[in-house]
This record gives C-alpha cells, sequence and structure tokens, in this order.
C-alpha cells in the first residue's frame, strides 16, 4: 500500500512528464479538448447532478451552513454555466508564447521575453465544484498540467467531473495526466504534496482562511492566495439613492456565501439621515441582519428597522451569510481608512455622482479591485472577460485580482545571436 508521500511523487511525475509535453501544445490541440470537456459537460448533466446529490445529502447530515450547501450545489443552470466557461476559456487567445518584450542589443543580440506556461499546478479547494472545472480549463489553455485536490465535502461531485475531463484529453489522443485529481480527502495526501516542490511549480489554495494559512505556511513552492474576502460598500454623501440600494442589494444578497460579497456598509454621514433607512429597508426585507455602529444604530432605531450592535471583531469578519455590519464615516478620509484598516485587500466599490470622489476612493483605497457605480460581485474572472478565474489574488506577486490564463503563466527570454562571444 502506498504511503502519502509515494502517491504525490507518483502523480508528481505523471504530472511532470504530461507538462513538458502539453506545453508544446498549439492552440489547436488546446481547444480541440476545450471543446470536448464542454460537450460533456452538457451531456453529463443528470450523472453529475446525481453525484452532486450525494454530496448535499452527505453535507446536510453533516449541518454544514446554508451558504456552504449553496457553494456545494449544482443544478442545470449551474453546470450549464459551467461550460459556458469552458467555451469562453477556448475562444480566448493563447496566452502561451506571446511576446512581451522585444530588444536589439548593441552587439547586435535580439533577446524577446515571451510567456510560457509555469508547469505543474497544484490547486487546493473546499466546497465549490465548479473549481474543478475553472481550474482544469485554465491550466489546460494556459499549458500548464494540473493536480487538484477538493474538499471532502464535494468529493463525489468533483470525481466526476474529474472523470469528464481526463475522458476529454483520452478522447483527443492526449495524456491524461495533464489534469489529475486526488481522489481522499486525507490531509496527510495534502501534506505531502505541499512539500513536492520538485514537481509542483506552484500551489493555488481556495477555501477558508485556515486553509489558506496552512498552504501558505507549510508549502514549500509559490503560493498564490486570499486570505479571505472583507469587502466594503462606500455610500458616499453624493450617492444616488436608487443606485446605493440597487447595488447594496446585489453586493450583499444575490450569493452571501461567495469572496466577493460585502461585508461591510460604509455611510457618509452627510447621506445617512435619509440614505440609510431606505437602504437598509430593503436589505432587511431580503433578511440581511444589520450590525450596527452606534450612529448608524440610532438612524435605524428610528426608523423602527432591526439591528443588532456591532461589535470589533465584526468590521473584520467574513460572514459568507445575510450579515452585513453597518458604519457612519465623517468624510470619504475616514471612510477609505477604515476599508484599509479592515477589509482584506479583495473588492471594495463606491457609489457617488461625484467624479472626483470616485478618483479619491479608487486610488487611495488598497484592494485588488476597486468599483465605482458598480457592485463587488464583478470581480470574477468570468465577468472580467477572462473565460474563468483560478482565484481572486490579493497578493501582489506575482498576480493580482482575478486569475487568469495570463497569470498561469511565466516568461522567459529566447536569444538569438550571430556568432556573439562575451569580452
Amino acid at each position: 500500500m502506498q504511503t502519502p508521500e509515494q502517491y504525490i511523487e507518483q502523480i508528481g511525475q505523471n504530472a511532470r512528464a504530461a507538462a513538458l509535453v502539453w506545453g508544446v501544445a498549439d492552440a489547436a490541440r488546446k481547444n480541440a479538448v476545450l471543446k470536448e470537456l464542454s460537450a460533456r459537460i452538457r451531456s453529463g448533466v443528470e450523472k453529475i447532478i446525481a453525484a452532486n446529490q450525494k454530496d448535499l445529502d452527505a453535507g446536510k447530515a453533516a449541518g454544514l451552513s446554508a451558504a456552504l450547501i449553496d457553494r456545494l450545489t449544482l443544478n442545470p443552470e449551474r453546470i450549464e454555466k459551467m461550460a459556458q466557461r469552458v467555451d469562453q476559456v477556448a475562444a480566448l487567445p493563447d496566452p502561451v508564447g506571446e511576446q512581451l518584450e522585444r530588444v536589439v542589443r548593441p552587439n547586435g543580440l535580439v533577446i524577446r521575453k515571451v510567456r510560457v506556461p509555469i508547469g505543474v499546478i497544484g490547486v487546493i479547494y473546499e466546497s465549490r465544484p465548479n473549481v474543478t472545472v475553472d481550474c482544469a480549463a485554465l491550466c489546460l489553455k494556459s499549458g500548464n498540467a494540473a493536480i487538484l485536490r477538493g474538499g471532502k465535502e464535494a468529493i463525489h461531485s468533483n470525481a466526476i467531473l474529474a472523470q469528464l475531463i481526463r475522458e476529454s484529453l483520452q478522447a483527443c489522443g492526449e495524456t491524461p495526466d495533464a489534469v489529475q485529481w486526488i481522489n481522499t480527502p486525507d490531509r496527510a495526501v495534502m501534506a505531502a504534496m505541499l512539500k513536492a516542490d520538485q514537481y509542483i511549480h506552484c500551489i493555488i489554495p481556495r477555501g477558508g482562511e485556515g486553509l489558506i494559512r496552512f498552504v501558505a505556511e507549510n508549502a514549500r513552492m509559490p503560493v498564490i492566495k486570499h486570505y479571505n474576502g472583507v469587502c466594503s460598500l462606500y455610500l458616499d454623501k453624493d450617492a444616488d439613492a436608487a443606485m446605493s440600494v440597487q447595488i447594496a442589494l446585489n453586493a450583499k444578497t444575490q450569493r452571501p456565501g461567495v469572496c466577493n460579497a460585502i461585508e461591510n456598509l460604509v455611510v457618509h454621514e452627510d447621506a445617512a439621515q435619509t440614505l440609510l433607512p431606505v437602504v437598509a429597508q430593503a436589505l432587511v426585507e431580503k433578511n440581511v441582519q444589520l450590525r450596527a455602529d452606534e450612529r448608524a444604530a440610532a438612524i435605524l432605531k428610528a426608523a423602527a428597522l432591526p439591528f443588532v450592535p456591532a461589535q470589533e471583531a465584526d468590521w473584520g469578519t467574513e460572514y459568507l451569510d445575510l450579515v452585513l455590519s453597518v458604519k457612519i464615516a465623517d468624510s470619504l478620509e475616514e471612510a477609505v481608512a477604515f476599508i484599509n484598516r479592515y477589509d482584506s485587500a479583495h473588492s471594495e466599490a463606491i457609489v457617488t455622482n461625484n467624479p472626483e470622489a470616485a478618483r479619491i476612493f479608487q486610488t487611495t483605497v488598497d484592494a485588488a479591485a476597486v468599483f465605482w457605480n458598480a457592485s463587488t460581485r464583478f470581480n470574477d474572472g468570468f465577468e472580467f472577460g477572462l473565460g474563468a478565474e483560478i482565484g481572486i489574488s490579493t497578493d501582489r506577486l506575482h498576480a493580482r485580482g482575478p486569475v487568469g490564463l495570463r497569470e498561469l503563466c511565466s516568461y522567459k527570454y529566447l536569444v538569438d545571436g550571430t556568432g556573439q562571444v562575451r569580452n
């Protein structure tokens, strides 16, 4: 019987061998696999849902929260969107081989900087089975081999999706080892994976803060990560009321269990008396619990709207649920300072009719994506036109924001000479 280390070494060797072959595949080969995959996803809806139901039943029996069950759920609409993301990745330009720079040196050397695949990418994720397909599609299109390790909550869903991916590779005459799925939730296997830097060139964790910190602290290879998604919506003194309601509802309630949903609502003092009751009423009607600071509490109480007093810990909490902290700020500058202190540098938004206020907010807020008069829910690879994303990075090196095809590439220098030697 294999030890976790032996199991990962075998997978790593297979992945490295596949990466060397797949890394030079042309766009036609890549797109053929992706088109085969989207077709198999669409034709496999019933068996995908049947596998997913096993995970949902187990999750409900284990007492998973409504937000986690929502993340775990696959239905025909979500499966179709999964297939659409694969199609969109296939339609994107192939980043591999793209020339980034070209320099001709005085001695005649021609130096070109071109995109190349990273190599073997490991992805460790929880709950959301669509990640299996998104990550595989992006890794394949960017010329990388992938090793996928999903959470135990989605083990049946991930198994069927991984099977479809490998079948698609085989059907197109490609090595199925370009995408491998770790079929055990054993944490010892994950620990071994984090030490396999001779085979795995980059790790991307997706999940709760505990998982991400564990990966970042134990991985021997580079990690692309975001710890959590504490995001804020700021309603400026010049915010339009109807737009504020629309954006607040979308950013909080469309899918509260995702990382780009807002957890804090900040309202300028000059607009709070008129604006906050209107926005709060709409949120309460969507069953959002409001956790208010002292000044917000007074306004909500006067409007006969329910709330609970906010605690210090609330401002930096990623609820992933229908809970929203509310703060009144004396100025734009105070709102920015609050966001930069408590938020996680993920997605922030301002609603205002004042372009100068928007410029200051977008310039001074430290986040991967900063929106003006738009919902934070747009910080997403699909919405940015990247086809899909392998995660949303809050790092500063080497990727920030949605991690798409280009972010899954490195580069190398190609140097052409005519016999030059160095003096």
